[in-house]
């Protein structure tokens, strides 16, 4: 039997709440896409939080076991994220919550940040443009990335429109930018699709 995972959830437009999605079930099944340190590796390429040059490079220097380690790190910062966001999804952040931010700001602090000048995109102007970079020395180093797009999700994003869906079985987070803010569901595709499925099903039994 396979055991290949289906492609990640990036549903809210923010890589930080979408970590939170690393760990969802998908047609009724728990996925958990950074189970181990081969998952966090695919995860941050296709998130677009590291490249493959620079992901290569760390497996060429890594010892056996520390990718995995580095994920289950990994798993514990999401578990407390998650936590934050559930305590707190529905209303607006406050002074108060900055202490709560500890263990990130820890992390942040641990990071490595450089810019550079580099040439920009073909046909826009100017020619030239700053971009960040950062150093990836060791496997543990790829925690940054997810902490800088957690802490951007934090200072940017209005908690008061954090929601879960509403779908029975479903765990997946999304920002409400509906007007409105009516949005109860991941996807209509999916979760609304079930939900109408089983009104119309409850509305028969109860015609019969």
């Amino acid at each position: 039997m396979s055991t290949q995972k289906p492609p990640a959830f990036f549903i809210s437009g923010w890589p930080g709440l979408d970590f939170l999605n690393t760990l969802a079930t998908s047609v009724d099944v728990q996925v958990d896409w950074i189970d181990s340190g081969d998952g966090l590796l695919a995860w941050l390429e296709e998130a677009g939080l590291a490249t493959a040059e620079e992901l290569k490079a760390l497996r060429d220097r890594a010892i056996p076991g520390e990718f995995d380690a580095v994920a289950a790190q990994a798993r514990g910062l999401r578990e407390w994220f998650r936590g934050f966001v559930r305590e707190r999804s529905g209303r607006k952040l406050g002074p108060d919550d900055v202490r709560e931010l500890e263990p990130l700001n820890r992390l942040l602090d641990r990071d490595e940040r450089f810019y550079q000048v580099v040439i920009g995109p073909e046909g826009v102007k100017p020619a030239l443009e700053l971009k960040a970079r950062r150093r990836l020395r060791t496997p543990e180093a790829l925690l940054l990335p997810i902490a800088e797009e957690i802490a951007r999700f934090v200072c940017s994003e209005d908690f008061e429109y954090a929601k879960a869906c509403e779908g029975s079985t479903c765990t997946l987070l999304f920002v409400d930018r509906t007007r409105g803010r009516a949005r109860r569901w991941c996807s209509m595709a999916i979760c609304g699709n079930r939900a109408k499925q089983a009104a119309h099903r409850d509305r028969r039994k109860a015609g019969e």
